[in-house]
């Protein structure tokens, strides 16, 4: 299991903290020019969520795992939304924040610059991904490479409308009107929040089967009993209008490599596979065969041997 986690107090521009939880594991060999390590979890999950990758990976370099703002232990203030009078305000009130990829970027570019303080491989899994994307463009050179590991994809932003049936225009109004109430958004973060759904939702995620134990559900479900917790499900749920993984790959400059499942129910490898034909900043693509969503933890040591491969390469 990754380390015991800790804690860091985020400064915002207007002077409130934010609670990071974040977890370190190994310092690697002395003699290591690799980079560290900083890994970036999917939507629900939290730093624990990298349970079989750090114990790995931090036999070669310090290895690190943050929960982001609004999942796990960290902190996970009211959403705002555009459309919320609060958002009108030229002050929010103290515990009210905007959710979304900016956000977060800020959150792990802010945390390597301060907490890890060398330069950095970054690794997202699902939304992760888009962070990191993000995250690299704001890191620079600060930032030696990405991992993606079945990055998603978004399909529900509005820049993806085109390439959806041509039904979802005429709803799209009312859905979003509807996810945008805080009580529906409540309700059905709540139905989703126990430990049956979330096993049955592992089922899909995890097509083999392989780890969906009764720690994996506990990882999940502990965070979703905190008073919190459907802020950052109301926040995310709203992201119409944000970062797409194909835009940000069109402009970065740091190599990236991909990771996917091949079964993955809901981020198909076909636009991995196009991704990786389309930019040139994708030096690989490694797709693992009976595993779906998160590769890492359903299929541990493919994925870290590949992983330890790629830090190879960097450190050479």
């Amino acid at each position: 299991m990754p380390a015991e986690p800790e804690h860091w107090t985020w400064e915002q521009p207007d002077g409130r903290g934010l609670d990071v939880v974040w977890r370190q594991q190994g310092q690697g060999p002395e003699s290591s020019d690799a980079p560290a390590v900083v890994l970036v979890h999917g939507f629900g999950a939290s730093s624990g969520h990298w349970r079989y990758t750090m114990p790995s990976l931090a036999t070669q370099t310090p290895t690190f795992a943050l929960d982001l703002i609004g999942f796990g232990g960290s902190s996970q203030p009211k959403a705002v939304l555009p459309s919320d009078p609060d958002a009108q305000r030229q002050t929010p009130s103290d515990d009210a924040l905007v959710y979304g990829f900016d956000l977060w970027a800020a959150q792990v570019e802010a945390f390597c610059r301060q907490i890890v303080q060398r330069p950095v491989l970054l690794v997202g899994n699902s939304i992760g991904g888009v962070v990191v994307l993000r995250a690299a463009q704001r890191l620079g050179a600060h930032c030696q490479g990405v991992v993606l590991i079945d990055c998603a994809q978004r399909l529900m932003d509005d820049k993806q409308l085109a390439s959806q049936p041509a039904w979802m225009a005429w709803i799209r109004p009312l859905l979003k009107t509807l996810v945008s109430q805080r009580w529906l958004s409540t309700a059905l973060f709540r139905n989703a929040a126990r430990p049956r759904v979330i096993r049955s939702v592992l089922g899909q995620a995890y097509p083999s089967g392989a780890n969906v134990d009764d720690a994996l559900v506990d990882l999940l479900y502990q965070p979703t009993q905190r008073p919190g917790a459907a802020e950052a499900f109301r926040g995310f749920i709203n992201l119409f209008d944000d970062h797409l993984a194909p835009e940000l790959l069109a402009t970065l400059e740091q190599p990236v490599h991909l990771i996917w499942g091949e079964r993955d129910p809901w981020e198909p490898v076909a636009e991995a596979q196009d991704w990786a034909e389309r930019f040139a900043c994708i030096q690989s693509l490694t797709v693992l065969p009976r595993v779906g969503h998160c590769p890492h933890d359903e299929a541990p040591e493919a994925v870290n041997a590949r992983l330890l491969e790629i830090l190879k390469a960097q450190a050479a």
